[in-house]
């Protein structure tokens, strides 16, 4: 089984494991943030896993890069689809690790993504959870260690939970436009979210309306952060980060799935981005980028 690291900070309590370096337990008292899962079962639904060197899908699982094509394995069978990345099922390796009770606590998790059938590029992974009294913040790290310019985004996979049913959420997602997709969940189109049923500038209950969808244009707060939230029958959880370095978060209502919360999972660039370069980072040998986000109760 992975290693487990447990960080406390006041009434706040996270569990990280080494298997994808995975958010496996988030509490506020004695309130989950996210879903937790047993450390020695599969990750349900990529849940608190890291998504990287893509977020989100590339379609038919292939690309073209720097003039050449590349295959990649295919782990959405039914839509044809290569998935979230290469790190969501890999072991990383904690490298540092401080708890100290009642005050704060961090874990630093580090992987070497190696040259891979359909991704021939080599990146170093770190990711650094740190825990206050004020929530939780993960930062992610990539550098391009190897020879060669490489494609890149990321972005996390959590489920945030508020009680009882997501259709009771009450969701508030600051964004002025939806990419709507087609059936593969591919991109078809960046829409104004106005006179959409994806329109939550104002908040408000999700109840039957089905989100699976990427979204732009988000508007930050005052001091430069865009905020998603959701508020149940238990109360509030927020995510929260800078939209200069990740413009873009897919709001999943898993409508079609059986598990709990809403998925709100903020990322450098849209879906299929290898293909529409949209958005995409391109790292050259030596360059390195940080994101990071934070979940907190509110």
């Amino acid at each position: 089984m992975s290693r487990q690291f447990t960080l406390r900070s006041g009434i706040m309590h996270a569990e990280i494991t080494e298997r994808s370096a995975a958010l496996r337990v988030l509490r506020h008292g004695e309130r989950d943030l996210v879903p937790s899962w047993p450390a020695d079962e599969p990750i349900p639904y990529y849940s608190g896993a890291l998504l990287a060197p893509w977020p989100n899908r590339i379609g038919g699982s292939s690309y073209t890069f720097d003039g050449e094509v590349h295959r990649l394995p295919t782990n959405e069978e039914d839509r044809g689809n290569a998935l979230h990345g290469l790190v969501a099922e890999v072991d990383w390796q904690a490298v540092e690790w401080l708890a100290v009770e009642d005050e704060h606590g961090f874990v630093r998790l580090a992987h070497t993504l190696a040259p891979t059938p359909g991704y021939p590029f080599t990146l170093d992974l770190q990711v650094l959870y740190s825990l206050t009294p004020d929530g939780l913040t993960t930062t992610l790290t990539a550098e391009n260690i190897g020879d060669r310019p490489a494609p890149y985004g990321c972005g996390p996979h959590p489920w945030l939970l508020a009680g009882g049913d997501v259709k009771e959420y009450e969701l508030h997602v600051p964004a002025s436009k939806v990419l709507l997709v087609d059936d593969l969940l591919l991109p078809r189109s960046l829409e104004d979210v106005s006179g959409t049923p994806y329109d939550f500038r104002a908040p408000r209950t999700v109840g039957d309306t089905a989100v699976d969808h990427a979204f732009t244009g988000l508007a930050a707060d005052a001091d430069g952060l865009v905020r998603i939230r959701v508020n149940g029958p238990d109360g509030g959880v927020e995510i929260r980060w800078d939209a200069a370095s990740m413009p873009w978060a897919q709001v999943c209502t898993g409508s079609s799935l059986d598990y709990r919360g809403l998925a709100i999972e903020p990322m450098t660039c849209p879906p299929d981005a290898f293909n529409s370069g949209t958005d995409l980072i391109v790292l050259q040998p030596g360059d390195k980028v940080e994101t990071s986000w934070t979940i907190s109760a509110v």
